[in-house]
């Protein structure tokens, strides 16, 4: 089933709902999770996909789960494929 809105994605959550209420700048929270801030900054900015080393990194430091950063990854690479060219093929009937 094809979902018509865009899913939240993983750097519009850790922007919005997490560093801008902390106060934390991208260096800020790169320095604590000791990651340079060029990775923050692309995941923030939406330029990388989230792996799942810097799930646990996200979840230990922001009190959340892996799954969490995960699910959101996963929602918005589905969405992507759903709504691009490809091509899939039809289902099997007997």
């Amino acid at each position: 089933m094809k979902r018509s809105r865009k899913p939240t994605t993983v750097g519009e959550m850790l922007k919005e709902e997490f560093l801008l209420p902390l106060g934390l700048t991208q260096r800020q929270f790169a320095d604590h999770i000791d990651v340079e801030v060029k990775t923050i900054n692309r995941i923030v900015n939406n330029k990388t996909s989230l792996n799942p080393i810097m799930a646990l990194k996200l979840s230990s430091s922001l009190g959340t789960s892996p799954e969490f950063w995960m699910n959101l990854q996963s929602a918005n690479d589905l969405w992507e494929l759903q709504n691009s060219e490809i091509t899939l093929p039809k289902k099997i009937s007997a």
